[in-house]
């Protein structure tokens, strides 16, 4: 189990990832509405990981529970497409 000093890590990581998404819609003569977009996305990842690794405790847990959600994750993504690709 991750220490309360990781745990603040993460807590302050999080904070500093959702202030980078606020800075890329706050500066737009810096980055452009694409490039916001896709940094955003980045973003939202890296704290997908960061929450689902240490607060719900992936990380600690067997690698074949771990392979079930990536496959559990890339599952949903693959349904939000084809759905995505539907409406169209």
């Amino acid at each position: 189990m991750a220490s309360l000093r990781t745990y603040s890590l993460i807590y302050v990581a999080l904070l500093l990832l959702a202030t980078g998404k606020f800075a890329f819609f706050h500066f737009p003569e810096i980055f452009s509405e694409q490039v916001a977009i896709a940094g955003t996305m980045v973003l939202a990842v890296i704290k997908v990981s960061l929450i689902a690794g240490y607060f719900q405790h992936l990380k600690d847990e067997p690698r074949s529970i771990t392979y079930m959600m990536l496959t559990a994750a890339f599952m949903v993504v693959l349904l939000t497409l084809a759905a995505g690709y539907s409406i169209q």
